[in-house]
């Protein structure tokens, strides 16, 4: 008789811890409050989308709300109480911008994307919500190539081309065969010659081009003889 009792008891022992919930159980049922459904579709414009859905996830709030995708790119997001929630399809080979999904305790669904600079502009989007890829990944720089204009703008080409085209071009832009431009050229290089004990380097191009010439007309005076006349 003892040992029925005893037994009773642990199978009456058993029967109450059955029947109490446990953590797990407590956490994943709700205190009170309605839950909803975020809904939408991924699209990939010019791609099938077998190709891609497989690998595909969709983030609510980062990982606090997961869903897949459908093989037509549809998604249903489910149990999601009230609140505002940013939305974001995932996947390694392409990208989707995230929308924020606001959802009033009415059940009331607003969509409109996400801006973390200017948070105050409310930019409408459609909902369900329709997600359209931006373009594929690009994990990786593209490689950069050379060019004539890398070539030409490199500084030290450009200290060796801008003189040459300063010495063939100014002689044809300016005159030098006009006093007045050559009187504004002499001044402009004294204004360069600040110390008075240096040389005048005006003078100094005015006599070595006289002295040039008055050495070659005498030159061509001596070499030239008046001829005597015979008698």
């Amino acid at each position: 008789e003892v040992l029925c009792a005893h037994r009773e008891d642990e199978l009456l022992l058993l029967i109450i811890d059955d029947t109490e919930p446990g953590p797990a159980a407590t956490a994943a049922t709700p205190l009170g409050g309605d839950r909803f459904k975020i809904e939408g579709r991924a699209i990939v414009p010019g791609v099938k989308t077998q190709d891609w859905v497989s690998t595909a996830r969709v983030l609510v709030d980062g990982e606090d709300y997961v869903g897949f995708l459908r093989i037509d790119g549809g998604f249903s997001v489910n149990d999601v109480p009230s609140g505002s929630y940013v939305v974001e399809v995932v996947t390694p080979s392409y990208r989707f911008e995230p929308v924020r999904v606001d959802i009033t305790s009415k059940g009331k669904m607003r969509a409109r994307m996400v801006n973390y600079i200017k948070t105050s502009e409310v930019i409408r989007q459609p909902y369900p919500l329709q997600i359209r890829s931006s373009g594929p990944h690009s994990y990786f720089m593209k490689r950069e190539t050379w060019g004539w204009t890398d070539f030409l703008m490199n500084p030290m080409v450009m200290m060796m081309v801008l003189p040459l085209l300063i010495i063939v071009l100014l002689p044809k832009v300016v005159n030098t065969n006009d006093p007045e431009m050559r009187k504004e050229m002499e001044q402009s290089m004294n204004m360069l010659n600040p110390n008075p004990e240096l040389p005048d380097v005006s003078e100094l191009m005015t006599k070595l081009f006289s002295g040039s010439k008055g050495s070659s007309k005498a030159s061509s005076s001596k070499g030239t003889r008046p001829a005597v006349k015979r008698r």
